[in-house]
C-alpha cells in the first residue's frame, strides 16, 4: 500500500452559544481575529490540519449574542462528534459554547436552509441601570408608550418590503421579508420584544426596535409604520438601537 485512504468528509451540524460583548461579530474578517466564526475555524484547523470553512445560519454583529446559534462544517476526521465537541470547548474561551454537535446529511446548510428565525430585544427602561446585566440589555430610561409600540408592531406583521429598515445601501438581493409574530411584554421596567420571521436584513431587527421605541416616545405615530415601509429608504425609519439587548433565540428549519 502506497499509504492510508484519505479520510471521508462528513458534514457536521452544531448548536453554538455565545455572549458576543467581546467580539467582532460572527464573520471572519481581514482587520481582525477576534471573530466567533474565525476562533471556530482557527480551533478546527489546529484538530484536523487542515483549513475547514464554518456556515453559520446568521451573520450576528458586534456585540450580539446568540442562545441557540446553528451552525455547520464538513471535515474528515477519526475523531467522534463528542470528541470534536468536547476539542472545541476544551480550546474555545469561556464566553463561546458548543451545545451540541451532531454528523447532518451532505446536503445541509446552516444559512441555506433556514425557514425562520427568533430574535429577542432586552430594554432596560428604569432610571438606574444594573450594573451586572449593561451587558445583557440596552438602558433606554424614559417612559413609553406600550399601547402605541403593540398598536406599531402590528402593522409590521406579514410580508413586507423592508427596504427601509435595512442598513445596507448596496442590497442587490430583494429586500422582502415576512414577519410572523412580534410579542412585547414590558416586566419590571425591562421591556422584551421577540421577533419570529423568515429572515431578517442587515440591522433590520435593531432598526424596527429603534423605530418602536421612537414611537413609543411618540415621536411618531402607530400609523407611520405603513409610510416608513413603502418609502424603501433608510432614512424615513428610526435610529439603529444598540446591539447588546439583542439575542438570536432558535433557527428553525
Amino acid at each position: 500500500m502506497k499509504g492510508s485512504l484519505p479520510m471521508k468528509m462528513k458534514n457536521y451540524r452544531m448548536t453554538l452559544q455565545y455572549d458576543g460583548t467581546r467580539y467582532s461579530g460572527w464573520q471572519k474578517q481581514g482587520n481582525t481575529k477576534n471573530t466567533i466564526q474565525g476562533r471556530l475555524e482557527n480551533i478546527l484547523l489546529k484538530m484536523t490540519g487542515t483549513e475547514t470553512e464554518i456556515h453559520g445560519s446568521g451573520r450576528t454583529d458586534a456585540g450580539v449574542h446568540a442562545l441557540a446559534q446553528i451552525a455547520n462544517f464538513k471535515c474528515g476526521t477519526s475523531l467522534s462528534e463528542k470528541q470534536i465537541q468536547d476539542y472545541l470547548n476544551e480550546y474555545l474561551p469561556p464566553d463561546i459554547r458548543v451545545l451540541s454537535l451532531t454528523e447532518a446529511s451532505s446536503r445541509f446548510h446552516a444559512r441555506l436552509n433556514t425557514a425562520k428565525k427568533h430574535y429577542r430585544y432586552i430594554i432596560d427602561t428604569n432610571t438606574v441601570q444594573d450594573v451586572f446585566t449593561r451587558q445583557y440589555r440596552t438602558h433606554f430610561p424614559e417612559n413609553l408608550s406600550i399601547k402605541d409600540i403593540k398598536a406599531a408592531a402590528s402593522l409590521l406583521l406579514g410580508e413586507h418590503d423592508f427596504k427601509s429598515f435595512c442598513d445596507n445601501k448596496h442590497m442587490k438581493k430583494s429586500t422582502i421579508r415576512r414577519i410572523d409574530s412580534i410579542h412585547i411584554k414590558m416586566e419590571a421596567g425591562i421591556l422584551t420584544i421577540d421577533f419570529l420571521g423568515n429572515g431578517f436584513l442587515y440591522h433590520m431587527i435593531r432598526i424596527l426596535v429603534g423605530t418602536l421605541l421612537e414611537i413609543g416616545l411618540k415621536k411618531r405615530r402607530p400609523e407611520d409604520i405603513t409610510a416608513i415601509l413603502q418609502a424603501k429608504d433608510r432614512t424615513a425609519a428610526g435610529f439603529t438601537a444598540q446591539p447588546q439587548g439583542l439575542y438570536l433565540v432558535k433557527v428553525f428549519y
